[in-house]
C-alpha cells in the first residue's frame, strides 16, 4: 500500500505540470494541433517500449476498456483542457479539475459496486467542496466557457481512468496507457497532419519544451498512476489528486507569473487535511463478483495479493 501512495504521489507531481506545458505548447501551436502532437509523440516513446520488450498485443477482451482509456485520456481530456485553457489562466483550470478524484471516485463506485466508509466520502466531498468554492471565487461566480469544457473533462477522464485502474490488475500498467496510445494512432495521426495544417505553427524554445513534457509525461505519468491505481485502489489514489491544484498554483507562479490568490494557502490546508482522511478511511467493502463473458470478473476497486507483478 505505502508504494501505491508513493507511487500516486509521484504521478500527480508529473500531472501537475501540465496545464503550464499545455500553455507553453499553445505560445506556438494551436489547441488541436498541440492534443494530436502529443499523443504522436507519446505513441511513439510507447510503441518503443512495446517493442523492446516484445509485449503481445492485447486480448479482445480488454479492447473496450483500452478504447475508453483512449477516448478519456489520450484524446478527450488533453483536448477539452487545452481549449479551455485558451481563455482560462491554469490557477482557474487547475481549482476546477481538482474535481477529478471525486468525479473518478463516483464512476469507479458506480461501475464496480464497491461501498466506501462514511468517512471516505464526507472527506471527499469536502475536498471538492473547497474546490469548487475556490473556483468560483476566483471566476466571480460567473463560470465560463473554459468552465464547460473543464467539467467536459472531468468526465470523460474519470471514465478513463478508472477503467484503466481495473484493467491494471490485468495488464501492467505501462502497457495499459501504452496500448491505449498505440490503438489510437491513426486518429491522432490524421488529426496532427489536418491540425498543423490548418493552424498557425511557431516554433519557440516554450512550445517546443511544453509539447517534449507532454509528450513525455503522456506515457511515464499514466504507467506511474495506473500502477497507483492498481496498488492502493482506484478512489484512493484519486483522493492524492485533490493535491494536484495546488501544485499546479505553485507551477503557475513560478513559471508563468500567473498571481497567487490569496485564498489559496486556505484552500491547501484544508485539501490536504481531506486527504489525510481519506487515506486513513476504512478500505472498501468487497463487491460481489459479476459474471462476465469469460467467467466471474472481480470488479472491487482495492486490489488482492494476486495483481500481476510489472513486468
Amino acid at each position: 500500500m505505502r508504494g501505491g501512495t508513493l507511487l500516486a504521489l509521484l504521478g500527480v507531481g508529473m500531472f501537475s505540470l501540465t496545464f503550464p506545458a499545455t500553455v507553453w505548447a499553445l505560445d506556438g501551436l494551436g489547441p488541436w494541433s498541440v492534443t494530436a502532437c502529443r499523443a504522436v509523440f507519446a505513441t511513439v516513446i510507447a510503441a518503443g517500449v512495446l517493442a523492446a520488450r516484445r509485449v503481445r498485443p492485447p486480448e479482445r477482451r480488454h479492447l473496450v476498456a483500452l478504447a475508453v482509456v483512449a477516448a478519456g485520456v489520450v484524446v478527450g481530456f488533453p483536448l477539452l483542457t487545452t481549449l479551455a485553457l485558451r481563455s482560462s489562466t491554469t490557477s482557474h483550470a487547475a481549482v476546477v479539475v481538482g474535481l477529478l478524484p471525486v468525479t473518478t471516485a463516483v464512476y469507479a463506485a458506480v461501475r464496480s459496486g464497491v461501498r466506501h466508509s462514511r468517512a471516505f466520502w464526507a472527506a471527499a466531498l469536502t475536498g471538492a467542496l473547497v474546490v469548487v468554492a475556490f473556483a468560483v471565487q476566483q471566476s466571480g461566480g460567473r463560470p465560463g466557457t473554459g468552465d464547460l469544457y473543464l467539467f467536459a473533462a472531468l468526465l470523460v477522464c474519470a471514465a478513463g481512468y478508472a477503467e484503466g485502474g481495473l484493467l491494471a490488475r490485468e495488464l501492467p500498467g505501462w502497457q495499459v496507457i501504452g496500448w491505449a496510445l498505440v490503438l489510437s494512432l491513426p486518429l491522432t495521426l490524421a488529426g496532427a497532419a489536418a491540425a498543423l495544417a490548418l493552424e498557425p505553427v511557431r516554433v519557440t524554445g516554450h512550445a517546443v519544451a511544453g509539447l517534449l513534457w507532454l509528450a513525455f509525461s503522456q506515457f511515464v505519468s499514466m504507467w506511474v498512476w495506473y500502477r497507483a491505481m492498481a496498488l492502493t485502489g482506484v478512489a484512493r489514489a484519486g483522493q492524492l489528486q485533490l493535491a494536484q491544484p495546488l501544485l499546479t498554483l505553485v507551477w503557475s507562479v513560478t513559471l508563468l507569473g500567473e498571481r497567487l490568490a490569496p485564498a489559496a494557502p486556505l484552500a491547501a490546508v484544508a485539501v490536504l487535511a481531506c486527504i489525510a482522511v481519506t487515506q486513513r478511511a476504512g478500505s472498501p467493502t468487497r463487491s460481489d463478483r459479476r459474471p462476465g463473458p469469460s467467467g466471474p470478473v472481480n470488479l472491487d476497486l482495492d486490489v488482492s495479493p494476486s495483481v500481476p507483478r510489472q513486468s
